[in-house]
């Protein structure tokens, strides 16, 4: 045979070996790409996607439009292959399978989790859109979970009223830890509760809660990454009582980076007027209580899914913009927001028609 051939035969022999191993190859990569994009105004599966009753509502009509973005599962394995074209392709991204999984997690925990977030999500775009149309909402401290084999476990329970920690009244969350944290491990706390099931009843019965409970536990020491401290192994969480009924009709998403596009659907169906004067607004960005906006992952998978369904502007949570506006898709405006407030301006300005003055990305 002559030696150019064998070359050559040996050259292919070698990059069909190589294409065969990356194909059996695993590597520690998964996959974001763009998911489907839901109007908040609009219906999904056949009913409205924001339902309220108890109170006067006004026909909501144009786009504020929430977005997703899909992901590989946990038990997914990616091969080189896969990697290397998911790194060239423009509207995937491929990034460290420890950044959706981090610690092992399962995809029934991941799950949990975002399901967990996406619940508390909604609750916190309920209060700030009613706190923006000063609608008052009752509020109080809840035990949210309970891990297992903490000392804890057994004596409190989610849904829980933690009315004080060592006779100090509890008014946040962060109360609960910061009270907690000032014993040694070992030594005990006493927490006054209103037991789930009283405060449930209470509600239901619309009266105030009359049964009271002492319980103390005994502290531990935490075994994460940070400073070692006591800890009775609960997290506390925030829960509320609306004036009127808000039901968010959305399965099938998880997380909680639809808060800012949810608060302001509410606040479009409980005012008069088109709040977007007729644009296709898309967005996304956790909120909080108060109507402070927080960054989210993916963004540049959620921007390119809703450019691609029609979107004109973009409300893009600041902490977001750098990375949004180094591939921003084309006909897509960018609109910078730190606060439900901003947000509900800059609609003003599109309503307005006034878009010089919008506080895009990258000003």
């Amino acid at each position: 045979m002559p030696r150019r051939t064998a070359t050559m035969l040996a050259s292919t022999l070698m990059l069909i070996a190589l294409l065969c191993a990356g194909v059996f190859i695993p590597v520690p990569y998964a996959e974001m790409s763009p998911g489907p994009t839901v109007n908040t105004l609009g219906d999904h599966d056949g009913e409205p996607v924001l339902q309220i009753s108890g109170r006067k509502t006004y026909a909501a009509s144009g786009h504020l439009n929430m977005t997703t973005v899909r992901v590989t599962s946990a038990d997914y394995r990616m091969n080189l292959v896969e990697a290397v074209y998911g790194w060239l392709a423009h509207d995937n991204k491929v990034v460290p399978r420890e950044t959706l999984y981090p610690d092992g997690k399962t995809e029934e925990q991941s799950t949990q989790e975002n399901a967990e977030e996406f619940s508390q999500s909604q609750e916190s775009a309920k209060v700030a859109a009613l706190k923006e149309l000063d609608v008052p909402v009752k509020s109080w401290v809840i035990v949210s979970t309970v891990v297992k084999g903490s000392p804890a476990e057994g004596k409190l329970h989610a849904g829980d009223v933690i009315k004080s920690v060592d006779g100090k009244t509890v008014k946040e969350p962060a109360d609960v830890a910061k009270l907690v944290t000032q014993h040694k491990p070992g030594q005990d706390v006493r927490f006054t509760i209103v037991p789930a099931k009283e405060q449930a009843d209470a509600e239901k019965e619309k009266r105030t809660p009359t049964k009271t409970q002492d319980i103390t536990i005994t502290t531990t020491t935490s075994d994460d990454k940070g400073e070692k401290r006591a800890i009775v192994g609960i997290s506390a969480g925030t829960d509320h009582t609306f004036p009127f009924t808000v039901d968010i009709k959305l399965a099938d998403v998880g997380g909680p980076s639809a808060g800012l596009m949810f608060a302001l659907g509410i606040y479009d169906k409980l005012t008069p007027g088109n709040l977007t004067g007729g644009k296709f607004v898309a967005g996304t960005g956790t909120i909080d209580d108060t109507g402070k906006v927080g960054p989210i992952g993916g963004i540049e998978m959620k921007t390119v899914g809703a450019r691609a369904k029609g979107a004109q502007y973009f409300l893009t949570p600041a902490d977001n913009c750098a990375a949004a506006v180094k591939d921003t898709p084309e006909g897509l405006t960018l609109i910078k927001v730190d606060t439900i407030q901003d947000a509900l301006g800059a609609l003003k300005d599109l309503r307005s028609g006034d878009t010089a003055n919008l506080p895009t990305c990258g000003k």
